[in-house]
């Protein structure tokens, strides 16, 4: 079995936890992680989320550390098991979503002005429809 590379400071934080879920779906890892698919997960992932909407409203630091955490993990075996079936990686669904909030964002990254909240959602749901709804190219 691969040694846990838990403290390697070669590694960042979020490759150290790739490197887990790696090991536990890989050979000689855990049944349990192996048989799971992006359907098994999906009552862990809400069951994950109520957990960290509790912490949250108890105001509790460390439960809210720990229940983010065990939402990472979760992603992180879900993106695994897309990766492996060669679908998409991780990296594409964070290079996905810091692009759709760059393009959500074009007053903090572009030229657009907005004077109040009520003109920022609507300029959020013009630019979400468009995203879902692209225009046909002109002939």
């Amino acid at each position: 079995m691969d040694e846990l590379p838990l403290h390697n400071q070669n590694l960042s934080s979020f490759d150290r936890l790739r490197h887990v879920v790696a090991t536990l779906r890989g050979t000689g890892g855990c049944p349990w992680d192996i048989k799971q698919t992006p359907m098994s997960l999906k009552k862990y992932l809400l069951e994950e989320c109520t957990e960290l909407i509790e912490a949250i409203d108890k105001g509790s630091e460390a439960d809210v550390r720990e229940e983010i955490g065990d939402i990472f993990f979760i992603l992180t075996l879900l993106t695994s098991i897309f990766s492996e079936q060669q679908r998409f990686t991780i990296d594409d669904v964070l290079d996905d979503v810091a692009a759709k909030m760059v393009r959500r964002h074009p007053h903090v990254f572009g030229d657009a002005e907005i004077s109040d909240e009520q003109e920022l959602r609507a300029q959020w749901e013009r630019i979400k429809h468009q995203e879902k709804h692209p225009s046909p190219p002109l002939p």
